[in-house]
């Protein structure tokens, strides 16, 4: 048996081949939604899969306004953070937020399902969110999959 063919072979940044993907978010659950988009982000779906490289694809994400959350939690959850000032929690519903601009939930799930280091930083501006159906990312020639 050859030993050549047992190679572990890691991507690096000149044999990574990236594509553009488009996500369609309407009816889906917001947290099933996010981990898959963070996996495809990740480039865990490839057999080229490196831990240490940006070996995801690019993914746009349509129609965030027609997102659901089951349960009562479009009440009940939490969203904290703190101004850094003495009194300063602050807190908001995805009720909320889905008010001011519903890509904030599909950017908020899916940046806290990457990677807390330059890694992460680096895969979550590969992350483009719309409400609508409309992207200005045709160019690219996405190809729309099914989660």
């Amino acid at each position: 048996m050859d030993t050549l063919s047992y190679k572990t072979v890691s991507a690096n940044a000149a044999t990574v081949e990236k594509q553009w993907v488009v996500v369609d978010a309407q009816a889906a659950v917001l947290g099933r939604l996010a981990s898959e988009v963070a996996k495809i982000l990740r480039g865990k779906t490839k057999p080229s899969f490196t831990p240490h490289v940006d070996c995801g694809d690019n993914v746009i994400v349509i129609n965030t306004d027609k997102i659901r959350l089951t349960g009562d939690k479009w009440d009940s959850k939490v969203y904290v953070r703190h101004t850094g000032y003495p009194g300063g929690q602050r807190i908001s519903t995805p009720r909320l937020l889905k008010d001011k601009s519903s890509t904030i939930l599909i950017e908020k799930a899916v940046r806290g399902m990457l990677p807390k280091n330059r890694l992460g930083r680096k895969l979550y501006g590969n992350l483009y969110v719309y409400e609508g159906s409309e992207h200005p990312h045709a160019a690219q020639q996405p190809k729309t999959i099914t989660l």
